[in-house]
């Protein structure tokens, strides 16, 4: 049994805590539901329809790990302020990439244009749809300040955690602006890559949700840095099968388009190993370079970039590069003298967000 197959065995609380966590979402914004409501009904269909609710997750496990209480009502409303970030996320990214769908649905952005459309409004259909989009996501970061500071969190415990969330959210946005100077620069180093995906990824996605939890609990400087070693490479790890996914998903499983990333051009990590793999051979390079630069590509470009990507042995590199990260994050988490119900959640955690097909 593999390393990754091992920590994904097993039953495991955290279905449990999203019942909670859920409840707390749809709670939060029924609250606000009359506020700005055509904004709101397309950030409330985007956030209550779904999601692996990965990063409220992690930060709960962190808070648990650190000796947190089992039952936390106003930590878990806190967790929201997560969910509403990554939302904020979500809209703008497909935005920025012009994504038409989202979770098996149109994107926002697409979902108000069509009706700009559908109701004959003057100017822009796809300008109206941008900025309206964009709206959204900024509420939903107001919103997501607002769930923390309004949580019902003790004052100490809400100054401990302010820290670690100031610096998720600026590294969040400064994750996607490298991604977006890779396209700009036609960046193709396998190190630009790697920095992409701990920033824009591993930090918001598992880092520094695990690092909330643990200051909110109180947590010691030796227990945060094993939490957020674990939470690195696990991050990291989540985002190069985010990048497989991306390229070799299933649709009917991932809501999205067959080879999605390699339409938008993406410049991942999977990419940039293609790219260095292909030297000497010129056809191929052109091939990938195409796939990068074009902007669209076709279906039978798609199958034969796919194709590519093994025969180079990209897809086995990045597979035993995740399997390597797995390795190092679970070694972290095994070092920090935390609660051991909680290690093993977060061992099963770690096989989730690295085996994962969505």
């Amino acid at each position: 049994m593999s390393l990754l197959t091992s920590v994904h065995a097993g039953t495991s609380q955290v279905d449990d805590f999203r019942v909670l966590l859920d409840e707390a979402l749809h709670d939060f914004v029924r609250a606000r539901q009359d506020l700005a409501p055509e904004l709101t009904a397309e950030l409330s269909r985007l956030i209550l329809a779904g999601g692996k609710r990965i990063r409220p997750t992690f930060a709960w496990w962190g808070w648990r790990a650190a000796g947190g209480a089992p039952r936390a009502d106003a930590v878990v409303r806190a967790m929201v302020a997560l969910e509403l970030l990554q939302c904020c996320a979500l809209v703008h990214d497909d935005v920025m990439d012009r994504s038409t769908t989202r979770r098996g649905r149109p994107s926002v952005h697409e979902s108000f244009a069509a009706r700009h459309r559908r109701e004959r409004w003057a100017a822009s259909a796809r300008q109206y749809g941008d900025s309206a989009a964009i709206l959204v996501g900024d509420l939903a970061l107001a919103w997501a300040d607002d769930a923390l500071v309004t949580a019902g969190l003790p004052a100490d415990a809400l100054s401990r955690a302010w820290q670690p969330w100031q610096a998720m959210r600026t590294e969040m946005i400064a994750g996607q602006h490298l991604d977006l100077l890779a396209v700009a620069r036609r960046e193709e180093s396998l190190e630009h890559a790697v920095r992409v995906a701990a920033l824009k990824t591993a930090a918001y996605t598992v880092e520094r949700p695990l690092h909330l939890g643990a200051a909110l609990a109180g947590a010691d400087d030796d227990v945060v840095e094993c939490l957020r070693a674990y939470g690195h490479d696990i991050g990291v790890a989540f985002q190069l099968r985010d990048d497989l996914i991306g390229v070799f998903g299933d649709s009917s499983v991932t809501g999205k388009p067959v080879g999605e990333d390699l339409r938008e051009g993406k410049r991942t990590t999977l990419m940039a190993i293609g790219l260095s793999r292909a030297q000497g051979r010129t056809s191929a390079q052109r091939l990938l370079r195409r796939c990068l630069e074009s902007g669209s590509i076709s279906e039978q470009a798609v199958g034969e970039v796919s194709a590519l990507l093994v025969e180079l042995g990209a897809v086995t590199a990045v597979e035993e590069h995740i399997e390597a990260l797995a390795g190092s994050g679970l070694a972290a988490l095994k070092r920090a003298e935390i609660d051991d119900g909680a290690r093993q959640e977060l061992m099963r955690l770690a096989g989730r967000a690295v085996t994962r097909t969505t």
